[in-house]
Order: C-alpha cells, then structure tokens, then sequence
C-alpha cells in the first residue's frame, strides 16, 4: 500500500528558508520519481518541482533559483529546500509519484511579510 509522508512546514518570514520532507513506503523507491505540488487557498494545485528515478529536476518557473528537490534513495526520502521564501509560497505543499493516484495529507507553509 502506498503511503506518502510529508513534514517540515512552518511559519517563516519573507526571505528565510525551510526544507520540507516527503518519506515514501509501499513502492521501490530507487525505481520512481517524486513531484511536489502546492495549494494555495482558493486556487488550484500546481506542480512545483519534479525529480526523476535518476536524479534529474525540473522545476516551475516561479521558484526556480530559489527552490532544490533532491531524493535520498536509502532513506525512502524526497526533500524540498526552500530558500528566499516570498508570501506568494504560501501554500499546503504535496508530494506526489507520477504513477499513482495517492495524494498524501500535505504539510503547511505559511510565509509573513
């Protein structure tokens, strides 16, 4: 059974930072890739980062620069660091697998000016 976890979300000043983690199980790990998605309230989910079973990334235009997804395949783990963070990121942040349907519960980022 696919389980997705996320965590590391918070409350952070415009400019600061915060890496946000996404612990997987229920698949072969190593064999898949991992995208992050963000909610905004009253809008739609968009793609924010994706990184291939081979380590390649690809990113939005609005956090390029300023956003790194990496994957820890001996941990079962894709982060998300965020770096100069704007209010506009505030969102409830998702990860996701390409192949399934599962969305996890999602984690909080909430970013004062």
């Amino acid at each position: 059974q696919v389980r997705l976890v996320e965590s590391g979300g918070g409350l952070v000043q415009a400019g600061g930072s915060l890496r946000l983690s996404c612990a997987a199980s229920g698949v072969i790990f190593s064999d898949n890739g991992m995208t992050w998605y963000r909610q905004a309230p009253g809008k739609q989910r968009d793609r924010v980062a994706t990184i291939t079973s081979g380590g390649d990334t690809n990113y939005a235009d609005s956090v390029k620069g300023r956003f790194t997804i990496s994957r820890d395949n001996d941990k079962n783990t894709v982060y998300l660091q965020m770096n100069s963070l704007k209010p506009e990121d505030t969102a409830v942040y998702y990860c996701k697998l390409p192949l399934y349907s599962y969305w996890g519960q999602g984690t909080q980022v909430t970013v004062s000016s």
